[in-house]
């Protein structure tokens, strides 16, 4: 018996046409999107194995079934959704097609999935048929969506916080630029108050004195001998006098020096001028001092930031003398490891932890501006009759020159 050669590919040939012979259901059973016809009383005509399992059912439970009644009869929030509100029913009652993704399907065990779909009329010879319905299931995707505007709102969060916060420190910073300004001001003008008080007065004495001395040189040669011995007694007294003023003078102006720039963080360094100070404040103020320092050798840090440790250092010593009713001040001081720690403890009154927040508490925030500005920073603990602590914690550069 002779064998066909070539019936090896016919069987092949012969099978895929038998599978193409009813490309419809074909084609509905190879797509992942549910699809199902209704009729013109929205009875399932037919439904696709993969829309069937999308709501619970197999293909045969749903035929002939209303699917409005089935799987669209209530909105997401469960409340009744009227058949003739239905936009897949109006797409054959009306000959409106529609593409919606705002609803839910209802699943055979009364759970409810995010769909899209969309419904056209299937029109024959001119006349509506019913419709034509494909969906599909959007969780996913609504819950990628929800995640992305989640997302989308914490980022607008943030950016409202930052934004907020950079405004209040342009405005705090606006502020402490006009108050640094105001107190520049006075500062000037007590400066100048004080040189025409208290030199100004000094030197008007000392010209008087010298008019006095010149007027009565000038007459001793026309006294007598007992009368020239007293007028030496009387010259003698005030060129005492001239030189108390002259002392007064210099004290004056070494004060006056000293405020604006305390010459001994030139000639001894941060560490002698920081106790100095701090003994010069507890004199004047009668307040007892506890004195810790330990810098264990550690050089003087460079010229800009050793001003500004000292000016630190000064307003805490301010704000104690201004506020704090204090009897006690207690200092520590610890450079070591490239760090130094200033802190300084009082057992006065106190304060809440916002009078340190206020928009007028300038003193804090230039103490705070200047420790930024070399990367350190300022921390305060105080209570209403606790007393307050500030601390200053600031990194040192290493190899500084002593």
């Amino acid at each position: 018996m002779q064998m066909d050669p070539h019936a090896w590919l016919r069987q092949p040939l012969a099978a895929a046409s038998e599978a193409w012979r009813n490309p419809l259901e074909l084609l509905l059973a190879s797509t992942g999107e549910g699809i199902y016809g209704v009729d013109l009383d929205g009875l399932c005509v037919f439904i696709n194995l993969a829309g069937a399992r999308m709501i619970g059912f197999e293909p045969h439970e749903v035929q002939g079934r209303n699917m409005h009644e089935l799987t669209h009869h209530a909105r997401a929030d469960g409340s009744a959704y009227p058949e003739a509100q239905c936009p897949i029913f109006n797409a054959f009652r009306q000959g409106l097609p529609c593409r919606i993704d705002s609803e839910v399907f209802w699943r055979r065990d009364g759970s409810a999935f995010p769909v899209e779909y969309s419904s056209h009329p299937i029109v024959d010879q001119g006349q509506v048929r019913g419709a034509v319905v494909t969906f599909v299931d959007i969780t996913e995707r609504r819950l990628a969506a929800d995640a992305l505007q989640r997302a989308k709102d914490e980022l607008e969060e943030r950016v409202r916080e930052r934004t907020g916060a950079l405004e209040t420190a342009l405005h705090q910073v606006r502020e402490l630029a006009a108050w640094s300004e105001t107190v520049r001001e006075d500062e000037r003008t007590r400066i100048a108050r004080e040189v025409h008080d208290e030199l100004g007065s000094l030197l008007v004495a000392l010209k008087m004195d010298v008019n006095w001395m010149d007027k009565r040189l000038a007459e001793q040669t026309q006294r007598s001998p007992d009368a020239a011995e007293d007028m030496r007694t009387r010259m003698r007294c005030k060129c005492q006098n001239m030189s108390r003023l002259i002392e007064n003078a210099v004290d004056n102006v070494g004060r006056i020096i000293t405020d604006l720039r305390p010459s001994i963080l030139d000639h001894q360094g941060l560490w002698a001028a920081l106790e100095w100070q701090a003994q010069e404040f507890v004199q004047s103020a009668e307040l007892a001092l506890d004195w810790c320092m330990a810098v264990d050798d550690v050089p003087d840090p460079p010229e800009p930031l050793a001003m500004a440790v000292f000016r630190i250092f000064q307003e805490m010593l301010s704000n104690v003398g201004r506020h704090a009713r204090a009897r006690h001040l207690a200092v520590d001081i610890t450079a070591r490891a490239g760090e130094l720690v200033l802190t300084v403890q009082d057992d006065g009154v106190g304060a809440p932890p916002q009078a340190f927040e206020a928009a007028d508490a300038y003193g804090v925030m230039g103490m705070r501006e200047r420790a930024r500005h070399f990367g350190g920073q300022i921390h305060i603990h105080s209570a209403p009759g606790a007393g307050t602590r500030m601390c200053l914690t600031l990194a040192l550069p290493e190899g500084n020159p002593a």
